[in-house]
């Protein structure tokens, strides 16, 4: 530096100290600087204090010269010092050349820069808030210095700045917000440290409303609650939690909408080897949960979103049941929400609209290109204010329906979604249909396919849940229409059955419309057809699911809907099944069903007796599908106690071909006439003269059996029907009077046309005997073909 430049006001001897290299001798010039600007300040002399400043700021704080640089920091140090209370007036002056040396390679700089701006700060107090952003930034900087004295200084001037912020009730907090959103994605973790605890300050101060500007940091807190730092994400969750008490006491602040898509992005953890991510997403489905209870029905518009959120954390095990627990109770308040009257809000929202609201006018409320569009790989909510309260100008929440049948498809599509999640979807699916069955149908083209895929399931949980959606797709109302399912025959007389617990009287009829059908009434519509034949199709294109869990899904059918219809409905299918040998094992299936399950005890009653017209209907409409299975057929007819038709049945026996698995059927329906079902067929074997038929039949089904075990136990059966002589009555009257009741009984059967019935079984085997030899022409034809 030029000493012999002219540094008036100051001395000579000053300037001389304040270039020396010893603290001591610099400190001296310090302190007769402190006393000629406390001489400039009594004489009210505020140009001089002005060049006193600029000198030291500009020759020396600024300059080249590592010692001046130093002299120059203390001297502006000193200055503040003397101007004590009016130190505010300078402070610009002041504290720019002291946070340019913050930036200086030499550490020993950098520090007395930090000792110089915390006697300038200590001295002026409230009065630097105005200047508050340059020294946050500086400090920022210093938070993450290499050398530990300087952390050190910057530690007591960061501390400092806290007191004076908090005991301040002028701090400029929209000036201030900008610069933390932009140092809060910080990598550093001292930076982040010091970020984080002046949060914590801010968000403490009472008169300094920091949730406000929540949503401009939150995701940036997210950030930082991942820091490979313990002592950092402990901060960060206390300052979340703090925030989030304040949530709850005053919700009427809450942006929501402004929130929400950084919860949802956080509550979908991206790496999940990475433990931190564990503690980020159970903090943000904490949150969620919060802001489904306390906004209630407002969350609706962005239920698709939340829903992509919680969905796949259902399926989480044990490690992490916490955020498991959190995503089953979002879920479950979720869907709460979703009532009947968003069945009804768009009839609701077009009904009172604003008749003062001219075409083109652009609307000022939430449109569809605001709402959440699960379709898309970015989650977006709109910029409105989550708790704004409803009014008469306002329109009515809307539930984003399609966006959330969206997401419901991607997860119950995805292979990997887990079983918990896949039950959860299927939840929600049953849920929607029974509250918003009207618009939920227009969505049922497209779910349908999923639907009876997931029959396929792994899992029986899964397949229940997914039958219930089907079984509720197939009888409600809403579904009713000419179009959909129906039939393509013209004669479509398929009548059928309400479920119990439907009003009486109403059996509605495949395809009619259902306008007079009461929600609370449940009815099979135009999609019940539809789903028995897409049903057959998957048992005849998956032969392992019918194996498997073709009976389990069957007889849970015939608790969800009426079991009349269910057989009514897959007898009229099969009917015209062009696949015999399926139709042959499906009917099979079925008739192992109708004989055993307890689930079919009503419509095996139903049939036992041939009492009424619509159980000769039902019986006629079975056994014409049944004869694709000869013993089923003869099953049927014992089951019907038309013993006369089994026994001229098994009479024809002689012209089919007996296979193994032929005889394999018979042996079992040995076996079910020992079983309970059959008790009353045993008990008739008392009354011989009464049932000659029944016992032709069964002397039949001997003959045909090979001398098995079955043919043992049947023929030991027969020996102990007993000698009519031996069970006549003395009373000849009463003798009399039940064979006439018998022949009265099966004077109601002659609406069944049986002669036309054993036609019928003719045909159809015959069309499978020609089948068989087809099959048999072409394996010998081509011996490397494999049969079908």
């Amino acid at each position: 530096m030029n000493t012999e430049k002219d540094f008036s006001p100051l001395t000579p001897n000053i300037v001389r100290a304040l270039n020396d290299k010893l603290y001591e001798k610099r400190k001296v010039a310090a302190l007769e600087i402190e006393k000629l600007v406390r001489e400039f300040v009594a004489q009210n002399n505020s140009t001089q204090i002005r060049h006193v400043i600029q000198i030291l700021a500009s020759e020396f704080a600024l300059s080249q010269h590592p010692h001046s640089r130093k002299g120059g920091l203390i001297g502006l140090a000193a200055c503040s010092i003397a101007l004590g209370k009016d130190s505010g007036l300078y402070l610009k002056e002041l504290i720019e050349p002291v946070l340019t040396c913050f930036n200086d390679s030499d550490s020993r700089l950098r520090y007395y820069a930090c000792e110089a701006l915390y006697n300038i700060v200590k001295v002026a107090r409230g009065a630097v808030l105005p200047h508050f952003n340059l020294l946050f930034d500086g400090l920022s900087k210093l938070a993450a210095d290499p050398d530990p004295n300087v952390k050190s200084g910057s530690e007591l001037l960061d501390r400092l700045l806290k007191d004076i912020v908090t005991e301040s009730n002028k701090f400029d907090l929209v000036a201030f917000v900008p610069l933390l959103r932009e140092r809060i994605y910080s990598n550093n973790q001292y930076a982040r440290q010091f970020i984080i605890s002046w949060i914590h300050v801010l968000e403490s101060v009472p008169n300094i409303n920091l949730l406000d500007y929540l949503p401009e940091i939150l995701d940036g807190l997210f950030q930082i609650l991942g820091d490979n730092s313990k002592e950092i994400r402990r901060t960060c969750e206390v300052v979340l939690g703090e925030f989030l008490k304040e949530i709850k006491k005053t919700p009427s602040d809450v942006k929501f909408a402004e929130m929400a898509n950084i919860l949802v992005i956080h509550c979908q953890v991206a790496d999940e080897t990475k433990l931190t991510n564990d503690l980020i997403q159970l903090t943000a489905m904490t949150w969620m949960r919060e802001f489904i209870q306390l906004a209630g029905r407002a969350v609706l518009p962005y239920s698709s979103g939340i829903l992509t959120a919680v969905l796949p954390c259902l399926s989480y095990d044990d490690r992490k049941k916490n955020t498991k627990e959190a995503a089953s109770a979002c879920n479950h308040s979720l869907m709460k929400l979703v009532t009947p009257e968003d069945d009804e809000e768009e009839e609701k929202s077009e009904s009172t609209e604003s008749p003062t609201k001219k075409d083109g006018q652009p609307k000022t409320e939430v449109d569809s290109n605001d709402m959440l569009n699960a379709s898309q790989e970015s989650v977006g909510f709109s910029n409105i204010s989550f708790f704004t309260p409803a009014s008469a100008d306002r329109p009515q929440v809307t539930l984003d329906l399609d966006g959330i049948v969206q997401v419901l498809g991607r997860q119950l599509h995805d292979s990997s979604t887990g079983m918990m999640t896949r039950i959860a979807v299927l939840k929600w699916l049953y849920h929607l249909y029974i509250k918003t069955p009207r618009k939920m149908f227009c969505h049922t083209d497209s779910l349908f396919p999923m639907l009876l895929k997931t029959l396929s399931d792994e899992s029986d949980e899964v397949i229940l849940k997914d039958l219930e959606v089907l079984a509720e797709i197939a009888s409600s109302p809403a579904g009713q229409s000419d179009q959909g399912g129906s039939r393509d025959s013209a004669d479509n007389k398929l009548v059928l059955k309400v479920p119990e617990g439907a009003k009486p009287g109403q059996q509605p009829i495949i395809g009619s419309k259902a306008a007079d059908s009461s929600p609370s009434t449940p009815s099979m519509n135009s999609y019940f057809y539809k789903f028995m034949i897409n049903l057959l199709k998957r048992f005849s294109l998956e032969r392992k699911l019918l194996e498997n869990r073709g009976a389990f899904i069957i007889r849970q059918l015939c608790l969800l809907l009426h079991a009349e219809n269910i057989f009514h409905s897959m007898a009229d299918i099969l009917l015209k099944e062009e696949d015999l040998k399926f139709a042959s094992t499906m009917v099979q299936t079925l008739n192992t069903i109708l004989l055993t399950s307890a689930e079919l005890f009503q419509l095996r009653n139903q049939l036992k007796d041939l009492h009424t017209q619509e159980s000769c209907a039902l019986f006629c409409c079975l056994y014409r599908s049944w004869c694709h299975n000869p013993v089923a057929t003869v099953s049927l007819c014992f089951l019907t106690q038309n013993y006369k038709h089994a026994y001229d049945l098994i009479q024809k026996f002689g012209d089919l071909e007996v296979t193994v698995d032929f005889l394999m059927e018979v042996d079992k329906l040995v076996q079910l006439i020992e079983s309970p079902i059959f008790t009353y067929l045993r008990l008739q074997l008392l009354d011989v003269e009464n049932n000659p038929y029944l016992i032709k039949a069964l002397y039949g089904l001997l003959m045909l059996l090979p001398q098995s075990q079955a043919f043992q136990l049947l023929s030991h059966r027969l020996r102990c029907v007993p000698n009519p002589e031996l069970m006549r009555t003395v009373d000849e009257s009463k003798y009399m009077d039940s064979k006439q009741q018998v022949a009265s009984k099966r004077a109601s059967h002659t609406q069944v046309d049986y002669n036309e019935l054993l036609q019928h079984f003719d045909r159809v085997q015959s069309k499978h005997l020609e089948v068989r030899h087809q099959r048999s022409g072409r394996a010998s034809d081509h011996p490397d073909r494999k049969l079908m």
